[in-house]
């Protein structure tokens, strides 16, 4: 018989999450859609830890707010985040997860 406790410990092993430094939330480590995790689902702000995509050598750490969005000329929707510390931007590509509402708030950048 299963206990609640090690069904949580089940769920933990299972499905690795990191903590927003924005909005505080817990976000899966995995994004449906994507290969690396790299902003909030909830508020879709990121974290300034990549040089390169997924690679985690950037040392700024600063947050990236969700300025806009664009769309590729593959039709693939986009988010850009600026760091609030350095000024690196970045394009995320949109997660299934992302709340919507929010993505669709977002100004549409040429």
């Amino acid at each position: 018989m299963r206990t609640p406790s090690t069904t949580c410990l089940s769920l933990s092993v299972l499905t690795s999450v990191f903590k927003c430094m924005n909005c505080g939330k817990n976000v899966p480590e995995k994004a449906p859609g994507t290969k690396n995790r790299n902003h909030c689902p909830y508020c879709l702000y990121s974290l300034h830890v990549d040089e390169e995509v997924g690679d985690r050598k950037a040392h700024c750490g600063g947050l990236m707010p969700a300025v806009g969005k664009m769309i590729k000329k593959d039709g693939e929707e986009v988010l850009v985040h600026i760091c609030d510390i350095c000024g690196m931007v970045r394009k995320n590509r949109v997660a299934g997860d992302d709340s919507i509402e929010l993505v669709d708030n977002l100004p549409a950048l040429l």
